[in-house]
């Protein structure tokens, strides 16, 4: 089974800065990927030489390449900023940026001599991720300067006006400013890469995708470069190469299979089932370990890269729209139609040539890997995660003599300080997450730290208790999350395990033999509609942590310690969820305090700023005892796991109006 994360030290300097500027426009850009695909789906049926020519539905191709896809990138990256205010600003900033941009060309094409082609239409994408984000951090800074100094009655009317006239100056900016630069800018880039594929150099791009990745510092160079750069292509030819020079996933296979013939001790071991979660999965990251313990290996990888680009434009071929993620079967969904031979090709000579230089490589080197042992390999595993700069289910299931496929994870625990609440939500999230992938035989419980018993395939902790789970549970795999809403790793939990599924079966219990969840005791009285109260102001945190612990005290759920308790529990973890929810509760020594089960629910309009930049606008107080809140918890984190529902939620106005929408199919 695989033994505990390794704690990686965090990585810091040029490189860290690159990787978060990488990983923020990921963010930016991975969320629209479904639009992106919708978008390459028209394009591949409707437009003149698709597969179903339609002049009428063809219209959508132009509009929405030009206008929809940058103004969700531009409402996603102001939304990671400043959630829905900043996500609105980021959108009306940015339009004024691609007007801006269509006045300049027109005015380039209009002095044009006759004769000569007019300039394309540049789709600002780059412009979005720019101005998006900027605009919502501009619009934060402004709202702190009339934080608190607005008259009772007319936070509204600030608050609209404010925003409305923000976003009106920052298109104005983004038309005269931004516009030309981002033109400029995307001119330069163009040229370049027209520059490399008319003198047949575009392979050598592989000498810098391929280390990035292994650094993961690719990020910046394909979600702010190949993927703006490669949708402008694609809407002139319906597809791109450059859609392929990063995502191509016969590298990795030709590495890993390298390592199942001719590694040794637990890379051999884990190289087969890391083939399966990168091939199929599109977890690249799985098979940087394997370079780092080896850093020579880049050879391989670098050529194998080349050699796939080669192909590539020796048959010119391309996708229509980003692969993500980068699996075999995300790459041929996006092949433009007539170009799968070549595609398909690629991606074998690609692996076949890694294959052989690593093999030759790790054949000369034989000697020293056996004595060196698998010291080498944990090392590399936790530099990698190092690099990425934060805890990876994949990467965690390398370790110790095998992937997470060496045992079938079945039991599955969220475990928190209390074991009663934020863990509690989690567990549900993912219990669905599990489900909706269609995934049998995997139990996800909850438990506190203390409870932990040894008998864990995975455990999920918010990263400050990560350290006090391995001690309970040292042989488990460890995944540390940030908070238990909304948290990637989830996603890269239950593609580990599908991944796993696909493989070979292995040693370890029968799917049945895993505990099923217990049944929470009925939720009657847990929440009531005296419970539930809708503040229009702020406040700060120990003032919420008050009010949510006189509301459990007034329940006659607490003792009057429990406010301490749950002031405590802030200083040990924070219990902010995620999608603007927090659920304070007492730690696990608190338990004295507790004498029943009840939740209390406060929305502040204003906010309650939660430290670490995280803003609540809803405070779920919990009191548990023997279970009887874990349903309706249960059921308050599906809720706030769906963004409309949160809306709906923000909307209620009255508090009896909040209660029905919270208490609805539970009481």
């Amino acid at each position: 089974m695989s033994t505990q994360t390794a704690d990686p030290k965090a990585p810091d300097g040029f490189r860290v800065a690159v990787q978060r500027v990488g990983s923020f426009m990921s963010g930016m850009v991975m969320p629209n990927i479904p639009a992106l695909v919708a978008w390459g789906l028209f394009t591949a049926f409707f437009i003149e030489q698709g597969w179903t020519p339609n002049a009428d539905l063809a219209t959508i191709v132009g509009p929405a390449i030009h206008y929809l896809l940058p103004l969700l990138i531009a409402y996603t990256g102001g939304f990671m900023i400043y959630d829905k205010r900043g996500g609105v600003v980021g959108a009306m900033a940015t339009i004024g940026a691609i007007a801006g941009s269509d006045l300049l060309i027109a005015n380039i094409n209009a002095g044009l001599p006759e004769g000569e082609a007019p300039l394309g239409e540049i789709h600002m994408f780059l412009g979005a991720m720019i101005m998006g984000p900027l605009a919502a951090w501009l619009m934060k800074k402004l709202d702190l300067l009339w934080d608190g100094k607005v008259r009772a009655g007319f936070e509204m009317l600030v608050s609209m006006f404010s925003a409305g006239i923000f976003g009106f100056l920052a298109a104005i900016f983004a038309f005269y400013v931004l516009a030309p630069v981002v033109n400029w800018i995307t001119g330069v880039l163009s040229n370049a890469v027209a520059f490399l594929v008319d003198n047949s150099l575009l392979p050598l791009t592989s000498i810098i995708i391929e280390p990035a990745k292994v650094f993961f510092l690719n990020n910046a160079i394909n979600h702010g470069v190949l993927t703006p750069l490669g949708i402008a292509e694609a809407d002139e030819t319906g597809k791109s190469v450059l859609f392929l020079l990063e995502a191509n996933p016969g590298v990795g296979l030709g590495l890993l299979l390298a390592f199942t013939f001719f590694g040794v001790g637990a890379a051999k071991g884990s190289a087969p089932g890391a083939a399966i979660i990168h091939f199929f999965g599109g977890i690249h990251e799985v098979y940087f370990p394997y370079v780092l313990m080896k850093p020579v290996l880049l050879i391989a990888v670098i050529v194998g890269g080349m050699s796939g680009v080669a192909v590539n434009v020796l048959f010119q071929t391309g996708l229509r729209a980003p692969a993500s993620p980068g699996s075999i079967i995300a790459v041929m969904l996006q092949t433009a139609s007539g170009d799968y031979v070549g595609v398909i090709l690629a991606v074998a000579v690609s692996a076949a040539v890694t294959f052989l230089i690593a093999a030759v490589i790790l054949r000369a080197s034989r000697k020293r890997d056996l004595a060196a042992g698998d010291a080498m390999f944990s090392s590399a595993v936790a530099q990698t995660q190092a690099n990425k700069g934060k805890g990876s289910a994949a990467l965690s299931g390398l370790v110790a003599g095998g992937t997470a496929t060496a045992t079938r994870i079945e039991r599955v625990v969220f475990a928190c300080d209390a074991g009663m609440g934020s863990s509690a939500m989690g567990a549900s999230v993912l219990r669905k997450k599990v489900k909706d992938a269609g995934i049998e035989g995997v139990s996800v419980t909850n438990k506190s730290i203390a409870a932990l018993d040894g008998t864990a395939d995975l455990v999920v902790t918010q990263a400050q208790l990560t350290d006090r789970a391995k001690q309970n549970e040292p042989a488990a795999v460890h995944v540390s999350v940030g908070n238990f809403m909304n948290a990637p790793e989830y996603d890269e939990v239950v593609e580990m395990i599908r991944a796993q599924r696909a493989g070979a079966p292995t040693a370890g219990a029968a799917p049945d033999a895993a505990p099923a969840p217990a049944e929470p005791a009925p939720s009657d009285g847990v929440l009531k509609p005296e419970y539930v109260r809708i503040h229009e102001g702020s406040a700060t945190r120990d003032e919420a942590l008050e009010e949510a612990a006189g509301i459990l005290l007034g329940a006659g759920a607490v003792t009057s310690g429990y406010a301490a308790a749950m002031r405590d529990r802030e200083e040990t973890v924070s219990t902010y969820m995620g999608n603007g929810l927090a659920i304070p509760h007492g730690t696990d020594a608190a338990k004295d305090t507790v004498l029943g089960s009840a939740l209390s629910v406060v929305r502040y309009d204003g906010g309650v700023d939660w430290g670490d930049g995280d803003t609540a606008t809803f405070v779920v107080g919990i009191a548990g005892k023997g279970g009887a809140h874990l349903e309706i918890l249960a059921s308050v984190a599906q809720q706030f796991s769906d963004d409309e529902m949160v809306e709906r939620l923000r909307r209620a106005g009255s508090a009896d109006e909040l209660y029905a929408l919270l208490s609805d199919g539970i009481n």
